[in-house]
């Protein structure tokens, strides 16, 4: 289409009123040649020289082409200027032939530097793609490995929680059993999504909980309070869970009446989780957990949220506070 006008617009210009012979030599003629010298460059040249770093070659083929088409332009302007001559002896000559090729090679540049900026800009745009794929593979590969990191270690946890029973209280034990069965469901198909209904993480919470208040049920207090929400309030998984556990694993003490608050809310486009517990730090002999949980939900937080996240956990007067926001989804 551009070309197309390039072509027309001069003829459309003088109102269609002058012969096609002058148009087509002044206009039409150095147009075609230009559309040479870009499509070589855009379509072949810029490929297979300037792209591969063999630059001397490709200033050289284009040095040669752009002569040999300036002397050709040259040659039909003298065979067409012959014509005219013939008929009218006043029409005076170009320039000497030289001066003309010199002048004509400069305005032949044109098409060749539009042919780099189109080409450079296309290859540019190719690669930003082929970066934001590549990081993109990169960020699902990632956060793949880090679920399938989370799993083991949430499982394991709730092993030692259906080994501590097993002694003390059978009848809850299978109990617990039965709700670990409902968890593993979840974490293993229903958290391969990026994002999840946050109504489902709850109600996967609460069963967590639930399993956790069997197992401390004499020496802790647990409040939470969570809402009920809509289906269009989304999350990604497994979250919340490690903070959750991290309660649980600081926050009981096997002297005392321990007493932990978990709360979310749902306000302005914002998920909120605050924990509150008792703060009762391992000493370095305890290998009830591997510390992997909280390394792994800050790698997880800054892949999928970025800086649109914020995670701040705090001990104040014995009390460890865990405060989660991230924006909905």
């Amino acid at each position: 289409m551009v070309w197309a006008a390039l072509f027309f617009t001069p003829y459309f210009l003088a109102g269609g009123q002058v012969e096609l012979s002058p148009v087509a030599m002044n206009t039409w003629v150095p147009l075609g040649l230009y559309a040479v010298i870009f499509y070589l460059n855009y379509l072949y040249l810029i490929n297979a020289f300037l792209f591969k770093k063999k630059n001397t070659v490709f200033i050289l083929i284009n040095l040669v082409l752009i002569g040999l088409l300036a002397f050709l332009n040259y040659e039909l302007k003298e065979m067409y200027l012959e014509h005219i001559l013939a008929k009218n002896k006043t029409i005076e000559r170009p320039p000497h032939e030289g001066l003309f090729i010199y002048l004509n090679s400069i305005t032949f540049v044109v098409p060749l530097v539009f042919a780099l900026a189109f080409k450079t800009i296309e290859k540019w745009k190719k690669d930003e793609t082929r970066t934001q794929e590549a990081e993109k593979i990169k960020l699902e590969s990632e956060l793949q490995y880090l679920r399938y990191q989370l799993q083991p270690h949430f499982f394991f946890n709730s092993l030692n929680n259906i080994y501590s029973l097993v002694d003390i209280a059978p009848d809850q034990a299978k109990e617990t059993i039965h709700s670990l069965s409902k968890l593993m469901r979840y974490l293993l198909y229903e958290t391969a999504t990026e994002y999840v209904p946050l109504q489902k993480e709850i109600d996967f919470l609460k069963t967590y909980i639930e399993l956790m208040k069997l197992r401390f049920s004499s020496n802790v207090i647990v409040n939470y309070s969570f809402p009920t929400v809509s289906g269009d309030v989304r999350i990604a998984p497994l979250l919340i869970i490690t903070l959750i556990e991290n309660a649980f694993k600081h926050g009981v003490s096997s002297t005392e009446l321990s007493r932990i608050d978990f709360k979310i809310s749902v306000q302005e486009e914002t998920i909120k989780f605050v924990s509150v517990n008792n703060y009762y730090p391992k000493d370095a002999t305890d290998q009830s957990g591997s510390g992997i949980g909280l390394l792994n939900l800050d790698k997880r937080l800054q892949l999928i949220y970025g800086n649109d996240h914020k995670l701040k956990i705090d001990v104040q007067n014995d009390l460890f506070i865990s405060k989660l926001n991230i924006p909905v989804r």
